[in-house]
């Protein structure tokens, strides 16, 4: 006879990491606020707060539904996001569609202030891949070499659009962490490994060819990339590969990035002392960790880390505990998000990979992506609340 546990339970172990978090985010932007108070008015700590109390809110409403119900309006979050990159393509509204560090990216609006719709889009797509694969998988539960590819195709069909009108923007950042909930969600699809491995290759090979190009023909690849807008992106690959050649360009942020980590050694030098890490850009930001790391050393980015461990650990259980195709594919995607920014950010913050405009989760200063965070993290919490365990998987 099987028996089940239909007792719901909340994840109390999720939501005291993401207290965690954002009591590390908030009391590091108010560290920060002497600092940040001579080049902005506004009060970061205090809005923190704000988004985060919002974000909370949400995640209480988002509880009150069945996740399952996500599937019946997954087209409609992904059509929702993909007029707002439209409208953003096109820069429209006049006065509402705006244009930040280069990128049109935001809409800007009076009471609310400044939303970034691509920031949103990470959880749409993530939903609209899981209810497509799911669906895939249904209709089609034997799988062939035809099936899968024809799965792949619609996966491409999908993302690719998205992934289109971020890039144009311009915003690699954004571009990369698409591609990576993509691709996490292709491994756990049921797409039979050999054509993963084909496209693994292809990507290599894709690698192998654009810096081929750029070792042979450079100036004909500076002129192509200053054309589609990206001549940001090839600076900060200079001064990636060649800090102290490009120190003064792509390299600079870099080159404070590293000292101001250097420099709080094993303790940190003290709350609030930033000498170096105010002089970066976006410091409370996409280089958040520079200041942590300045003011708290070593222990204290080990710390951070150490939670993001607990962080990704924990989503990962839920994700394989769910007894629910669905629910498990958006967790999934939500742990391919999580683990790519919080990998990218650290990583460009000590050199070990390019600097792209991605924040930390949680911690770094932004209203659109806290919302899109916490967001992430209540459809987890409802994933878990009505996942059911049973104690024999069958009557045999």
């Amino acid at each position: 006879m099987s028996q089940k546990n239909t007792n719901p339970t909340i994840d109390y172990t999720l939501i005291l990491i993401i207290i965690t978090l954002a009591i590390i985010s908030i009391f590091t932007l108010f560290t920060l606020d002497p600092y940040l108070k001579q080049s902005y008015s506004q009060t970061f700590y205090i809005q923190q707060l704000v988004w985060y109390i919002g974000g909370s809110i949400l995640i209480v409403f988002i509880m009150l539904v069945d996740y399952d119900r996500l599937r019946q309006i997954s087209w409609l979050l992904y059509g929702v996001g993909m007029v707002m990159l439209i409208l953003l393509f096109f820069h429209l509204p006049p006065g509402i569609a705006i244009k930040v560090n280069g990128a049109w990216g935001w809409f800007s609006f009076p009471v609310i202030g400044t939303l970034q719709p691509a920031e949103f889009m990470k959880i749409f797509l993530i939903v609209f891949l899981a209810h497509l694969i799911v669906a895939h998988n249904e209709k089609y539960p034997d799988h062939t070499i035809k099936l899968d590819l024809w799965l792949l195709t619609k996966i491409a069909v999908f993302s690719l659009p998205p992934i289109f009108f971020i890039g144009n923007q311009p915003d690699l950042g954004g571009v990369l962490v698409l591609t990576a909930i993509t691709a996490c969600l292709i491994l756990i699809s049921g797409i039979k490994w050999r054509i993963i491995f084909s496209l693994v290759l292809m990507a290599i090979l894709g690698v192998i060819m654009v810096v081929f190009l750029y070792i042979s023909f450079p100036e004909q690849v500076d002129t192509f990339v200053e054309a589609t807008g990206f001549d940001h992106v090839e600076s900060r690959f200079q001064g990636w590969l060649s800090t102290e050649e490009f120190g003064q360009s792509g390299g600079y942020q870099l080159i404070r990035a590293m000292l101001a980590i250097g420099s709080g050694q094993l303790n940190g030098k003290g709350i609030g002392q930033v000498e170096i890490a105010q002089t970066i850009p976006h410091y409370h930001t996409d280089m958040i960790f520079t200041a942590i790391a300045e003011s708290f050393g070593f222990f204290g980015t080990s710390f951070v880390i150490t939670i993001y461990f607990l962080l990704i650990y924990r989503l990962i259980h839920i994700a394989l505990q769910s007894n629910d195709p669905f629910g498990s594919y958006i967790v999934t995607g939500i742990v391919g998000m999580f683990t790519f920014q919080v990998f990218q950010n650290i990583g460009m913050s000590i050199k070990l990979l390019p600097i792209t405009g991605l924040p930390l989760p949680f911690i770094s200063y932004g209203g659109s992506s806290t919302l899109t965070y916490l967001i992430a993290i209540g459809i987890v919490l409802n994933i878990h609340y009505r996942t059911k365990t049973y104690m024999f998987e069958s009557d045999k």
